[in-house]
């Protein structure tokens, strides 16, 4: 007999049983693993040009279910939906009813519309469901650099509205004011930040979801945090064989994780394509909303909004552009033949911004950069609908497999 009053047997029998189960849990880690592994191997198969039939299945399928929860969600809250309801006929009714007050409401209408337009293109570019339409190059990126086009010309940014901001037509008035980059940064600045929020809008989904997942008590099924818990596990044995990749999701993990507040609105104000990450460890861990909403909100819609204006502001400023011309021109062989649509291109936007508003130019329409630019925005909607498409078939395949364990 041993102090503890069992026998060397008894003891010896009990340290084998624990070495079994911890043996067995080793063996059932590995086999999990490799299932999963397995799983999101065949998911990157469903995509529309490998399996058409079960990739339209599957998105038609995961829609709706999301229809049904959302459906479900709303009768679970019919107080906040009424109210809501109430709330819009209250404006529809003050929308349609003649009075004195339709002056007003007009001026409303243009500024909401005119915010909204800008907060739905950020949502897209942040959103995505896995991916994202790059609105910024598309639709902000060009609209501020034509405002700084035409404040070099006009030497003015008080277009006469309408027609801007649909069309920039300078002012009949001759302005000799110094244009400076803070004043264009004021005249764009509401787009910039309507369109700053709408991104920082569209983090919300992955950082609901990893909070839900955490309260529930249920595992978090996203392959960013199961490659994030294994890359911490790999540090602490090999800490010199990760790749470049993974330190940054790494390093972007630990500095939201432990500097919280400030840590987000880091990771907010730079150029970040791991942010979803960001969201995902926030959630995860818990961090209260408004900490992570607010710093995000600061850092994309205030500080990164503005770092991004002066870049564009900067290249599009008249004597860089003259300057990037001149040098395309002396570029061998096809300098000159790359440098004539440019030039065509710029002499017709000037000439547009004298034209009256309502008046047509001869070479509207005609010029070759315009018509590649409507292409490439083309092309970029149709991949960012096949990309939706193809995320959303994946998920529903990530809801059967993860159905299929839980049995």
């Amino acid at each position: 007999m041993t102090k503890s009053g069992k026998t060397p047997l008894a003891e010896y029998l009990k340290q084998r049983k624990s070495e079994s189960e911890d043996a067995n849990g080793s063996v059932n880690k590995v086999i999990e693993k490799r299932q999963r592994e397995m799983e999101r191997r065949l998911r990157e198969k469903i995509v529309l040009w490998r399996s058409p039939v079960t990739t339209l299945k599957y998105f038609i399928l995961e829609a709706s279910t999301l229809f049904t929860l959302l459906c479900a969600r709303l009768y679970g809250r019919k107080k906040s939906v009424m109210l809501v309801l109430s709330f819009i006929t209250f404006l529809v009714l003050v929308y349609y009813i003649e009075g004195a007050h339709q002056k007003t409401v007009a001026s409303m209408e243009k500024t909401f519309l005119w915010c909204a337009y800008w907060v739905g293109l950020g949502i897209l570019s942040s959103v995505g469901l896995g991916t994202g339409l790059h609105t910024f190059l598309l639709y902000l990126g060009p609209h501020i650099a034509a405002v700084t086009l035409a404040a070099y010309e006009c030497m003015t940014v008080d277009f006469p509205e309408p027609p801007y901001p649909t069309e920039i037509v300078c002012p009949e008035e001759e302005s000799s004011k110094y244009i400076s980059m803070w004043t264009i940064i004021s005249k764009v600045r509401l787009e910039a930040f309507m369109w700053g929020a709408g991104t920082a809008i569209g983090e919300l989904p992955p950082y609901f979801m990893a909070r839900a997942a955490r309260l529930s008590g249920a595992d978090l099924d996203d392959d960013e945090f199961e490659e994030i818990e294994e890359l911490i596990e790999e540090k602490k044995t090999h800490p010199d064989d990760m790749s470049f990749l993974e330190k940054a999701k790494l390093s972007v993990h630990n500095l939201v994780q432990r500097v919280g507040f400030f840590g987000i609105l880091l990771c907010a104000s730079i150029p970040n394509p791991l942010f979803d990450l960001a969201g995902i460890t926030c959630g995860h861990f818990l961090i209260p909303f408004w900490t992570f909403f607010g710093a995000t909100l600061i850092g994309k819609a205030i500080i990164k909004m503005h770092i991004q204006q002066i870049f564009v502001i900067f290249l599009f400023s008249e004597h860089h552009v003259d300057t990037v011309v001149s040098l395309i021109g002396k570029i061998p062989k096809f300098g000159p033949t790359l440098q004539t649509p440019f030039k065509d291109y710029l002499t017709a936007q000037k000439t547009k911004l004298h034209h009256k508003p309502g008046t047509s130019s001869s070479k509207e329409g005609g010029n070759i950069l315009a018509w590649i630019f409507e292409k490439v925005v083309m092309v970029m909607v149709a991949y960012f609908v096949l990309s939706i498409i193809n995320s959303m078939a994946q998920n529903y395949h990530k809801r059967l497999c993860k159905a299929k364990r839980n049995r």
